[in-house]
């Protein structure tokens, strides 16, 4: 069995057995036929992955590897907040009519800041310190940014990561406000675990843990019975990660230098509705 499987039935389970119910509440995200989309959450799930022994994709439902890759090369690498320069159709609900989702997401990233070393945006800020400060325990990103937040289409979810160096290994903390577990959970995960990897192997270091930490986990009410029929499935092991051994340069990576070798996972049992 995978151990991303364990953690996510774990999870579930605890949210689907022991969770609060917001339906005394008014709540800000609607169905498409305008309905109030409401949820069971638990408060503080934390959540450790060791990428050294196994990488956390789930095998009792699917996650789309490259789509979730290039989702977060559409971040990370072209810092873009447009949803054109997205090969997937993840952030349509949420574009203007240009395409724009705002001052979110990559927009924050490409930000230039004046350090004494230099001006950085926040991402070679961390390949920078990675490089030459790996004892430093600054290296933060943070895209939950309050002056732009009325400039952007939806609040961060994902919105901090921490590294920290111990010996060889890179370590990460993934800083969550809010998952929807059924839509992201495992996306977010397999995102911010190739991240580690990729910035390890520039950096002349190993991936070591992610460290996931989520305040709100919920379930949406339409999601539970999809939830609970991807919990019945049999899980498979976990595959196992490839990454083009021969770059060094974090902005050269493409979505096939990445690829997973005998990975088997259930299809999910249909398509599920997005909460807006």
């Amino acid at each position: 069995m995978s151990y991303a499987d364990t953690v996510f039935i774990n999870n579930c389970r605890q949210i689907l057995s022991q969770g609060v119910w917001d339906r005394s509440q008014p709540v800000r995200p609607r169905w498409e036929d305008g309905t109030p989309a409401h949820t069971v959450k638990v408060f503080g799930l934390v959540n450790r992955y060791d990428l050294s022994r196994e990488f956390p994709i789930l095998t009792i439902r699917r996650t789309p590897l490259k789509n979730a890759v290039d989702e977060l090369f559409w971040i990370w690498q072209k810092k873009s907040s447009n949803i054109k320069d997205l090969n997937s159709h993840v952030w349509d609900l949420w574009a203007d009519e240009n395409g724009s989702i705002g001052k979110a997401y990559g927009y924050q990233l490409g930000v230039k800041h004046t350090y004494r070393e230099g001006q950085f945006d926040q991402v070679d800020r961390v390949l920078y310190d990675l490089k030459h400060n790996p004892a430093s325990r600054r290296i933060i990103t943070n895209i939950y940014v309050h002056q732009d937040l009325h400039e952007m289409a939806l609040y961060p979810c994902a919105y901090s990561m921490t590294f920290n160096v111990t010996g060889k290994k890179l370590n990460a903390i993934l800083n969550q406000r809010s998952q929807d577990m059924l839509a992201a959970n495992n996306w977010n995960v397999v995102q911010y675990s190739v991240l580690t990897h990729l910035f390890a192997q520039v950096s002349g270091l190993e991936a070591g843990e992610l460290v996931h930490v989520i305040a709100d986990a919920h379930i949406y009410d339409r999601h539970v019975p999809m939830v609970k029929a991807i919990l019945e499935n049999a899980p498979f092991e976990a595959p196992a990660l490839h990454i083009n051994p021969d770059i060094d340069d974090f902005y050269r990576f493409t979505v096939d230098d990445i690829y997973l070798e005998n990975y088997q996972s259930h299809k999910l049992p249909g398509k599920f509705e997005m909460a807006i």
